[in-house]
């Protein structure tokens, strides 16, 4: 599954780029100032980045994907950085929003606490985060076997209560590939 990015990066850039992010970036943006710096973490081909320098935000990607990596870096012309985010050190970025647009998809429900605190060592002291994540019970596979992880609002709630994070706005949202299936977003703040 997580080779999929690698070997499938330009299948992958097709089927996502041309999506208009504003329907989920928005909420978001709405709350920022110009020139606020924006981590993109799982920035895939760089799609969210260019919207958000496009609105005068200052953009860093992050994406585990190298093939991705040069895309996004191509795409936004902004630095990307290359890691893994379960053992990346976050703490020596200092961001005023993270976006984790469909970034922990594919992390079992135990590994999302630890790795989302990892990441929001990041944000500043009253930054915001932009989550998303798929609605439903248990896991899900698509045609490319990529598995994707499942959440309740409930338990989403519960988990960014527990990282001291106040849900700002949420919205629900069907796949803007045509997939049929629900996407739970939360624009999140810290305190």
């Amino acid at each position: 599954m997580i080779d999929y990015y690698r070997k499938h990066f330009k299948a992958y850039h097709q089927k996502t780029f041309s999506i208009d992010p504003a329907a989920f970036l928005s909420p978001l943006a709405k709350h920022l100032t110009p020139g606020c710096f924006v981590l993109d973490v799982g920035c895939g081909s760089g799609r969210d980045l260019c919207w958000l320098k496009h609105r005068g935000f200052k953009v860093t990607g992050f994406d585990r994907s190298p093939e991705l990596a040069v895309m996004a870096r191509e795409n936004a012309g902004c630095r990307v950085i290359e890691g893994d985010f379960e053992t990346y050190d976050f703490s020596k970025l200092s961001a005023d929003a993270i976006l984790l647009v469909g970034a922990l998809v594919h992390l079992p429900h135990e590994r999302v606490a630890g790795t989302l605190g990892s990441i929001l060592k990041a944000l500043t002291a009253s930054g915001y985060v932009l989550v998303s994540l798929k609605e439903g019970e248990g896991t899900s596979m698509d045609a490319a076997g990529r598995c994707f992880y499942l959440w309740q609002d409930k338990e989403l709630r519960r988990l960014f209560a527990d990282q001291g994070l106040t849900v700002i706005e949420f919205f629900r949202q069907l796949s803007e590939t045509g997939t049929g299936e629900v996407w739970l977003a939360y624009v999140l703040q810290v305190g």
